[in-house]
């Protein structure tokens, strides 16, 4: 990438900063609706999860498909701090975060040294046995029948107890964890990244240590999870194991990609397009199809998945920059054309 898009992407950025936070603020004032807040609420809860995860696939080009486990580690570790131990809400999501970093360690270290579809199978293989361990433990978890009675999050005295409240807490994390993601991926450890990325070999050769770096991310991105996870627990006070199965991770890879992996900003869009999509299908599809079942949303978003890969394989962030770069004002430099005088012009151009 040429110093001039970089430029132009941490431009793009920071207006995007200005510009989302406003509206965020404004939304529940122009459409006052507790359904519209929840829909909101998820699409924050997924970016967070999406925004670690964009930094491991867009950036440093590793495919994982287990981060429903750490989204599931977070939610787990919260819910039962807070509920069976009776510890503060924030307590419980620091010390998911701290134990999703540390398996986050523990599984890397070895499966960083697979590549292309084994990486991912081995991530995959690592999600569907801490699903099967979130139903076996029964007396921690609740298996299967779920955990219930998860209290809200309260912060000296002020609870999030309502839609509107948890809304601004969980854009407030969305935000927080953008403005993270925006200053590694500009700073000395996103040019690592990308250079990973382009080609593990070049890097190796001009002394990037490979494995550090991706381990790192990876780290990261399991405790983006995790946060996510502890946030969705105490919005919808009752978990179940069904919640960080093996078609989540697929639905947040899924999200990666249709908002674009190479793009900060394709956390929210990605996961703004699934939540919104999801909703419409909700209401139309038992219209259109009154006797089919109800997969037809895995049917629909895989074939949007193939979609996106054949026609914008860089997902709907580039499309969006193009359009939002029409609105800007276009700068145009005019050269002043060259004074010759008639001396010149005598003596075949030379200054005499």
């Amino acid at each position: 990438m040429e110093k001039k898009d970089l430029k132009k992407v941490y431009h793009n950025s920071f207006i995007g900063l200005i510009i989302l936070p406003i509206l965020i603020a404004v939304l529940p004032v122009v459409i006052p609706s507790s359904y519209i807040l929840t829909v909101f609420i998820m699409v924050g809860i997924y970016a967070l999860v999406c925004n670690g995860m964009t930094m491991l696939i867009g950036y440093a080009g590793q495919i994982s498909l287990g981060h429903a486990a750490f989204y599931g580690i977070g939610a787990y570790s919260s819910a039962i701090i807070s509920t069976t131990y009776g510890l503060s809400p924030w307590i419980g999501m620091i010390v998911g975060m701290i134990i999703a970093g540390i398996i986050a360690i523990i599984v890397g270290i070895p499966t960083f040294k697979l590549k292309g579809h084994y990486l991912a199978l081995a991530t995959l293989g690592f999600g569907i046995i801490v699903f099967t361990l979130f139903k076996e433990f029964r007396e921690l978890t609740g298996g299967s029948n779920g955990f219930f009675g998860i209290p809200s999050i309260n912060l000296f005295g002020f609870e999030f107890n309502s839609d509107l409240r948890y809304f601004y807490l969980v854009w407030v994390f969305v935000f927080i964890g953008i403005i993270f993601s925006r200053n590694i991926i500009h700073s000395r450890i996103g040019r690592a990244l990308r250079s990973i990325e382009g080609s593990e070999i070049a890097s190796d050769a001009v002394g990037v240590n490979i494995m550090k770096y991706k381990l790192q991310v990876f780290v990261l991105s399991a405790m983006f999870a995790s946060l996510a996870g502890s946030l969705l627990a105490h919005y919808v006070s009752f978990i179940n194991p069904d919640l960080f199965g093996a078609m989540t991770s697929i639905y947040f890879l899924i999200m990666v990609i249709i908002g674009g992996s190479k793009s900060i900003w394709g956390s929210v869009i990605g996961a703004a397009a699934y939540v919104l999509l999801g909703e419409l299908l909700k209401h139309f599809m038992p219209i259109l199809l009154p006797n089919k079942g109800g997969e037809f949303e895995i049917v629909f978003f895989g074939i949007l998945l193939v979609v996106t890969l054949i026609y914008m394989p860089n997902g709907l962030s580039p499309q969006l920059e193009k359009i939002f770069s029409k609105f800007q004002k276009k700068k145009v430099t005019i050269e002043t054309p060259l004074q010759i005088n008639k001396k010149q012009i005598a003596s075949g151009g030379e200054n005499q």
